[in-house]
């Protein structure tokens, strides 16, 4: 048996909870400043935070300097595999689209569904914008959904507008659910229940955001004249998201969801059409509707990357604004290829995951041996950590190293069939791939930075100074816990970084106050896909994809008021499903009792 070389202790200072808790958030603070106030960098800010909380972990909790960076290398490895090796390979695949120049027969494909705004606002924003989140995250779908919006004559603040409205419901299983695989390393929960448990929450959120969308576009009168494909897409994505991240399958909630309601739209508006149609000028310059199109700001020429590297593609802003005419026809086989990347991820998932003899047995301890695609997974104890407790139970300080079968490596399978199937050459493949490794090393910098320090907060008892301490507020917190993960997101801008910080706060809270660990958790994720759209990064890269850099204030102003209620309505919800309300609602699993 070995012994553990640190053992936590939650009340350092006077065996006082409260001045403990002072001292434990203050990195979390320095993070929030640095990012909302100061509008730092996000690694620069990550960094200074890391250092932080390095410091507060040594000096005040008496955790070994050696122990307290180990735990840091612990947190950036996660923070890189698995989490951003399926950024890499996402972008990477989307860049494959933008390079062949699919992805602007794939906007086009869109457009030719409708030429009412109000329902490519649904379809784009929405259903494509989902799939977009689904397989990069990271500001992506806002980026790529505001300029296709702009390119079939959106106003450029309306458009982003939007699509940061339109980010909400599908960001917890963005990017193949590496939210969901993030709040499971840190809490310790099984990923298929806090799947579920978030796929029985955002789902009652995507009901009403499309009605938000046709709202913010023409008003009242939008609402009143296309509620109804409005509700087919929001119906058929909460359907789908809640049977896939039920049923089916967490990291292709998303996706399957997304698909399912474009279908939906697409096939309802073969039987349906608006009494009017609506279509702005696409004349107006900013807020005021004042200007015209000479004098409409336009997208840098340089990529930006707002706030520590956020992934924007300006060769797709320059192919969507060069080729925003209604007029091209695409030849079928060229539509199929649009889409056939897409295709390549699904069915690579489905075999990968639902295929017993393909996705095989994952070992369960240190030295076991899987079967299938699980056959070279390793489960590794970190070199050197070895924490406890205060009852002497050890803290888990174990590395999954799934070769084949994690999410980035499935994604990167699919992408060498995309190259088939699309029709690019190994040499222009690997240049993309360069490229996308390029445009993602500030995010992936950043992520790494941010897992770090969630983890140094999680091992040296930090973040459970906080939770004991937050758990005062009994059972209220269920009605404050999304709060948490909305703070989170408004700050970071991800609520994969969100989920590191709090997820782990949120168990200890629910185990403190008697509740459902697994329901808070998952409130931390459902009730951060709301914070997003007012993130200082997210409205940068919103600005910045329609070319309105500087005036984030005015995109600040115009979606603040949804994102409080709707952040309002998930607290109400959580909170009802910690009540015998609507506490069928809760997964149930040994996990799960306090």
């Amino acid at each position: 048996m070995i012994l553990a070389d640190y053992q936590q202790n939650y009340s350092p200072v006077g065996d006082s909870l409260g001045l403990s808790s002072i001292i434990a958030i203050l990195p979390l603070l320095v993070l929030f400043v640095l990012l909302g106030v100061v509008r730092m960098k996000a690694w620069l800010a990550s960094l200074i935070s890391l250092v932080m909380a390095v410091v507060l972990a040594v000096a005040v909790y008496s955790m070994p300097l050696v122990d307290a960076l180990d735990s840091g290398l612990l947190g950036a490895a996660f923070g890189f595999f698995p989490i951003m090796w399926i950024v890499i390979n996402a972008i990477w695949i989307y860049n494959l689209t933008v390079e062949t120049g699919h992805f602007d027969v794939l906007r086009r494909s869109f457009a030719s569904i409708s030429d009412d705004q109000r329902v490519q606002a649904i379809l784009i924003a929405f259903s494509f914008g989902a799939l977009m989140e689904a397989l990069a995250g990271f500001g992506t779908p806002v980026a790529i959904s505001s300029v296709m919006l702009i390119a079939l004559g959106f106003e450029p603040l309306k458009a982003a507008t939007v699509a940061l409205v339109a980010n909400t419901a599908p960001v917890a299983f963005g990017a193949i659910a590496v939210p969901i695989t993030t709040l499971a390393g840190v809490t310790g929960l099984p990923v298929d229940d806090l799947g579920a448990m978030v796929g029985r929450q955002t789902p009652i959120l995507a009901l009403f955001v499309p009605l938000a969308l046709v709202f913010i576009v023409d008003g009242r009168r939008g609402l009143r004249q296309t509620w109804p494909p409005a509700v087919v897409c929001g119906v058929s994505f909460a359907v789908f998201q809640y049977l896939s991240s039920n049923f089916w399958s967490v990291p292709l909630a998303d996706i399957v969801a997304a698909l399912a309601s474009a279908l939906a739209v697409l096939g309802f508006t073969r039987v349906w059409r608006a009494r009017e149609t609506y279509r702005e000028s696409g004349d107006r310059g900013g807020l005021d509707g004042a200007g015209d199109d000479s004098r409409r700001p336009r997208p840098p020429a340089a990529e930006p990357r707002p706030n520590g590297g956020e992934p924007v593609d300006t060769r797709a802003v320059a192919g969507a604004r060069a080729d925003s005419g209604h007029d091209t026809h695409d030849a079928p086989s060229a539509v199929f290829k649009a889409y056939a990347p897409y295709l390549a991820v699904i069915v690579v998932f489905v075999l990968a995951t639902r295929v017993p003899a393909i996705t095989g047995k994952a070992p369960t301890e240190v030295g076991a041996s899987g079967t299938g695609l699980e056959s070279v997974t390793h489960i590794i104890d970190w070199p050197g950590l070895h924490i406890a407790k205060p009852n002497g139970d050890p803290v888990a300080t174990t590395f999954k190293l799934n070769y084949l079968s994690a999410a980035g490596s499935l994604l990167l399978i699919a992408g060498l069939t995309s190259m088939v199937l699309i029709g690019i050459g190994p040499r222009r493949a690997l240049r993309a791939y360069g490229r996308t490794l390029d445009q993602l090393k500030f995010a992936v910098l950043t992520v790494m930075l941010v897992l770090a320090l969630g983890y140094i907060m999680n091992e040296s008892g930090e973040t459970t100074t906080l939770g004991l301490w937050v758990a005062g507020a009994g059972g209220a917190f269920a009605l404050l816990s999304p709060v948490l993960g909305w703070l989170g997101v408004a700050v970071t801008g991800s609520d994969t970084s969100s989920n590191s910080l709090f997820g782990a706060l949120q168990v200890t809270a629910a185990h403190q106050a008697g509740l459902s660990p697994t329901l808070m958790a998952a409130a931390n994720s459902s009730g951060g896909v709301l914070g997003k759209m007012i993130s200082p990064q997210n409205l940068a890269i919103a600005a910045a994809a329609v070319g309105f850099q500087g005036r984030e204030g005015l995109l600040f102003r115009r979606v603040i008021v949804w994102s409080v209620v709707f952040t309002a309505f998930m607290c109400a919800l959580v909170y009802l499903q910690s009540t015998p309300v609507l506490d069928w609602m809760v997964v149930r699993t040994s996990a799960t009792t306090p």
